[in-house]
């Protein structure tokens, strides 16, 4: 065999090597850990753009419960194909109520108005008059932008098998890059 057709085979061999073990390494990173998610609509502004591209946590919520404004992406329960972004406001077992504007949240016997100050402008408020009483395993999701957001006040809340995964980066737009953490209450 000529010396240029054993390099060029080896060459391709190499080259082929590196796609597999490239494939080994993502592919299960890609199925089971990580999946890309693009903001579709306006429901999350100002806090998530149409276009954002985001990285989703999928195995955290195997050994964690998910948290009060933890901003998760899930099967719409109407039509589990398609995907939605929304925060968490409502944990199981609590009474969310909304009325004249404020997100009310009893915990067993403590009953709090929610402070989203750190993720909602001062002049926002949610529209609607709700009571919702969370079962087992049941979650009360709101858009950020209240006026544009179908959610929990429209179709009820979303159980936690339906959960894929919380936000954990916004890496698209590059200079909006960030970090995705959870407000604290």
């Amino acid at each position: 065999m000529p010396i240029i057709m054993r390099k060029t085979l080896l060459f391709i061999l190499e080259v082929f090597k590196t796609v597999l073990i490239a494939l080994l390494i993502v592919v299960p990173i890609r199925a089971f850990l990580f999946q890309p998610f693009f903001v579709r609509g306006q429901s999350m502004e100002p806090n998530f753009e149409n276009g954002d591209y985001l990285i989703i946590d999928e195995i955290s919520y195997r050994f964690v419960e998910p948290q009060r404004g933890e901003v998760v992406v899930f099967k719409y329960p109407n039509n589990p194909s398609q995907r939605y972004i929304k925060r968490i406001i409502g944990l199981p077992g609590d009474t969310i109520e909304i009325r004249e504007g404020l997100v009310m949240i009893q915990e067993g016997e403590e009953s709090k108005i929610l402070d989203e100050s750190t993720y909602l402008a001062q002049n926002i408020q949610t529209l609607g008059d709700a009571k919702v009483s969370l079962n087992e395993n049941e979650y009360f999701v709101l858009g950020d932008n209240r006026t544009l957001s179908s959610d929990s006040r429209r179709w009820g809340p979303i159980e936690k098998k339906d959960i894929i995964g919380k936000v954990i980066l916004r890496a698209w737009p590059f200079t909006a890059m960030a970090k995705i953490e959870a407000p604290a209450y």
